[in-house]
């Protein structure tokens, strides 16, 4: 799936992971639960 330059650096953290949830690419970190981001 394609991830956005602009959260991909977010996606690269340790603990991240990139999720699908309908049309929004999701990255939500269980390690650090402040790095959140969303794509469309």
């Amino acid at each position: 799936m394609k991830v956005r330059s602009s959260i991909r650096s977010l996606a690269r953290q340790p603990g991240a992971q990139v999720i699908r949830r309908g049309a929004k690419v999701l990255v939500i970190n269980k390690d650090n639960p402040r790095c959140k981001a969303r794509q469309g």
